[in-house]
């Protein structure tokens, strides 16, 4: 680990630190940087605001998707449920600090990053995410998302949402001729 992403993991961890404790709006880069124990400038050369570190943040999450090996042999609907899920079960440790983040976030700001998400999650499956599959995926998560936010406890409602909206993905790819 470099000494980058070394800074930028302490930062992310201090982020969902404070954001589980007071609203995001309340707090600053220069909160997270002493929360992080390191300097506020360390910080800035690497972060220039609390937006990327949430970027890293979701790089990290994003991780979990892509380190699913699916089976050869698992559907393509079953390949992008693992590795979505895989995105959410990491996520789910810090459930109260990201639907906190998400909630003082503008929508707008949030859905930026999906497309990044949705693109990790079709890479982990094996697919290629083409325009047509891309969108399509983004529009999927962030609806599972709305989901999991609100889906205390063993995520069913989450699975089903999620097993629901691929189901959907693949009929509609397959309508336009994008299909897998």
């Amino acid at each position: 680990m470099t000494a980058a992403e070394d800074i930028l993991d302490r930062a992310a961890a201090a982020a969902l630190s404070l954001a589980a404790d007071r609203p995001w709006s309340q707090v600053s880069l220069r909160d997270i940087a002493q929360t992080a124990g390191v300097s506020f400038a360390e910080l800035y050369a690497r972060a220039e605001g609390k937006a990327a570190v949430l970027d890293h943040l979701a790089t990290r999450f994003d991780r979990a998707a892509l380190a699913v090996a699916p089976a050869a042999e698992a559907s393509v609907h079953d390949r992008l449920f693992d590795a979505a899920m895989a995105r959410i079960e990491a996520m789910e440790p810090h459930r109260a600090a990201l639907v906190a983040i998400s909630r003082s976030e503008r929508l707008v700001v949030s859905a930026l990053r999906f497309p990044k998400t949705a693109r990790a999650v079709l890479e982990a499956a094996g697919i290629d995410a083409t325009p047509a599959r891309l969108a399509a995926m983004t529009a999927v998560w962030a609806r599972v998302l709305q989901v999991w936010r609100d889906d205390e406890g063993a995520l069913n409602r989450t699975m089903a949402e999620l097993d629901k909206r691929l189901k959907q993905m693949a009929s509609g790819l397959e309508k336009v001729g994008a299909g897998f």
